[in-house]
This record gives structure tokens, sequence and C-alpha cells, in this order.
């Protein structure tokens, strides 16, 4: 039997992976959470109109989405998700160890926020992320979309982020 590869998941690639998988864990990753601190200038903005994406800022924890990939689709899913993530490098790419709720703890390949890259944000008030979003659009849609679809799935999930659904709120207030 060959070998497995794990790809942790933290927002789009929870409900929308892309890529062929053996099988699909509820995860938890420790010493990160999911923020929008990434400004983008190629799926949801423009150079010009910048909107937010989002990132695994450090601190906290978040839970995602684990996917175990096998050995002979790995090649494949890898060159997917490098092209996905990294379209302006502004992810790292890294091992993490996420844990399973059955209690397992897995390596996986996750895609951490660049805290040294010019389209890193940062910690920004809701209220000025909720103005960058409102708007904003780049070559895979509009920001608020992204924004509703993450709020929309993480309930369907079973997690209730009360920062995004605040968010998600301040974002049609603008609208």
């Amino acid at each position: 039997m060959g070998s497995v590869h794990w790809v942790f998941g933290y927002g789009s690639l929870m409900w929308r992976p892309g890529f062929a998988f053996e099988a699909r864990h509820s995860a938890t990753l420790y010493g990160r959470r999911r923020a929008f601190c990434i400004y983008s200038v190629h799926h949801r903005g423009t150079y010009e109109r910048p909107g937010l994406v989002l990132g695994l800022a450090p601190g906290g924890s978040v839970r995602g989405t684990a996917y175990r990939v096998a050995e002979r689709d790995w090649d494949e899913t890898y060159a997917y998700l490098r092209e996905r993530e990294q379209p302006t490098e502004t992810y790292v790419e890294a091992r993490v160890q996420v844990h399973l709720p059955d209690g397992a703890r897995i390596n996986a390949l996750t895609f951490l926020s660049d805290v040294a890259h010019p389209q890193w944000a940062g910690t920004l008030p809701l209220e000025r992320q909720a103005e960058l979003i409102s708007g904003a659009k780049g070559l895979s849609g509009r920001n608020e979309d992204y924004l509703c679809d993450l709020v929309d799935h993480l309930e369907a999930e079973g997690i209730r982020d009360t920062r995004m659904i605040r968010l998600k709120g301040l974002v049609a207030d603008l609208v």
C-alpha cells in the first residue's frame, strides 16, 4: 500500500477542495486562527481595489477539514494546491500537526499567512475588514460572496465563528 498525504483546509478548501481524496475529517489546528488578514489582489480583489482573503494568522486555534490523499493522487493534488493557494506567494507552505475528533494527530500540508509579505494585512478592525470586502471583486468573484460562503459552510459544519458572523453583518450593512 502506498503512502498517504494529508491536507488541512480552513476556508474554501473545506467545501470546495477541487482534488481527489480518500477521506475527509473534521480537524483542529492549534496555534493559528482563521482571519481575513491578507489583501487580495487576485482571487477577490485587484491591485486597484484590493479585497481580503482568509489566512491562518498566529494565535488561537481553528477548526477545519483534513483530507487524506492517496500517493497516486499526490503529485496532481500538490500541483493544484500550489497553483490555487500561491498566485502571489502570500502564504508559506507548511506541515502542521492537526487533531482529529478521535484524538489522532496527523501531519498535514497547509498554507500559513506570510506575515512578512506586502499583502499581509494583519489584524484589522472588523469595520475596516468590512469596508475592504464590500465591493471588492477578483478573478474568483465578489469578495462578499466569499465571506457569505464561508459563514454558511462553517455553520453547516457545526462551526459557529462569531467574528465571521459579525463581519458578514457589517458587510451587509454596507451593501
